[in-house]
């Protein structure tokens, strides 16, 4: 596997989301950490940040 972090757009992520609210992507091939889960949006890592900043208007608030 390419190295997930970094600029590497070729490598496919999964859009995941905590309680708290708070998005981040993750390698689609590895298991999701405790408190986490997956939003069913993938793509490639740029489309999955363009989905985060699209769908996470507010990174401050709690979502409910």
């Amino acid at each position: 596997m390419a190295a997930f972090l970094g600029d590497d757009d070729s490598v496919t992520c999964v859009v995941v989301v905590n309680d708290a609210g708070q998005y981040s992507i993750w390698p689609p091939d590895r298991d999701v950490p405790a408190g986490w889960r997956t939003t069913g949006f993938s793509g490639s890592r740029s489309a999955c940040l363009i989905h985060i900043d699209e769908t996470w208007t507010d990174p401050t608030a709690l979502r409910t």
